[in-house]
């Protein structure tokens, strides 16, 4: 069983300085104006097309497999786009970690909370359906500051920053779980928690079927859904939270219910339904989608890597 991470003095030895240097470069930028914040974050993200040269490619083959009919201009501005909130992302991750209730609820707009009040009626679970866009811990700082829940995690492999991080998560959740822990995220639901969790990756052929996404007509996608949905019968609502223009804050957009809607019948179906509500939620804000992952590593036996 995965423990949450807790502050061990090892963490002062001299190998871990430089990351404290860089938490403690992003702490003083994040308490700046926000217009600074965005200022500093656009050209961040601007600077990473020449570092970050092999997850240059991964986005360029990402906007190719899923949008083939968007012209070459089209595709090279929302590469040029999703550098710049790639930048943004990495300060809003701050912001999300070291910013207080009030200034966050300051810079929300919030559309659609009914529908978790409305779900939250019946007493049933309600899994918040998550999508891996940059603004990722920043939307889920602002859910969890509004409807505290349980946040599902990837430990980081390094100690330190998987203490920050979960630190940082802990301060609008009331617990994390593991990724891989299933058990403990139906255990949640059926006892009527909120459980925020993200299908959209690609998390191997374990547990996986092949079904479309965009242009990818064989797209591995986790049956976690599924299990969870069949089992524990949570309220299935999708969120998104997304950056608006020329520093205007954010918008968390709340979606109804789709538990009457999804089909249940095959484990397919289902993930064919979910995957249709990721593409509609990633077109609200494609330059804001973490393109970054390599998304269709996984392929079906006999089928030609794609990166």
């Amino acid at each position: 069983m995965h423990k949450i991470p807790k502050f061990h003095y090892y963490f002062l030895h001299p190998k871990f300085w430089l990351i404290w240097i860089g938490i403690g470069i992003l702490y003083v930028i994040v308490s700046l104006p926000y217009s600074v914040i965005y200022y500093l974050g656009i050209r961040l993200g601007r600077m990473t097309k020449y570092f970050l040269l092999h997850r240059m490619h991964i986005i360029k083959r990402n906007l190719d497999l899923c949008f083939p009919n968007l012209s070459t201009k089209e595709k090279k501005d929302l590469f040029n786009k999703n550098c710049e909130s790639i930048g943004m992302g990495v300060l809003e991750t701050g912001m999300a970690w070291f910013w207080s209730e009030h200034r966050i609820k300051r810079w929300f707009k919030i559309k659609g909370l009914k529908n978790i009040t409305q779900a939250r009626k019946n007493k049933t679970g309600i899994l918040l359906i998550g999508i891996h866009f940059l603004t990722l811990e920043l939307g889920a700082r602002i859910l969890g500051t509004l409807n505290p829940g349980i946040g599902v995690y990837r430990p980081n492999d390094n100690p330190l920053l998987d203490w920050i991080q979960t630190k940082g998560r802990l301060r609008s959740n009331k617990k994390m779980l593991i990724c891989t822990n299933v058990t403990g995220m139906i255990k949640a639901l059926k006892n009527g928690e909120i459980v925020w969790y993200a299908p959209d990756h690609d998390y191997g052929r374990k547990n996986s079927v092949f079904v479309p996404l965009f242009a990818v007509p064989k797209a591995a996608s986790t049956i976690g859904t599924y299990i969870l949905t069949k089992i524990a019968k949570p309220a299935l609502i999708p969120f998104i939270a997304r950056r608006l223009p020329n520093s205007f804050g954010y918008e968390l957009i709340i979606f109804p219910n789709k538990k009457n809607e999804v089909p249940l019948n095959t484990s397919t179906d289902m993930i064919k339904y979910i995957n249709k509500i990721i593409e509609q939620i990633i077109l609200l804000a494609p330059d804001q989608y973490m393109w970054l992952h390599r998304r269709f590593k996984t392929r079906p036996p006999g089928e030609p890597y794609l990166y």
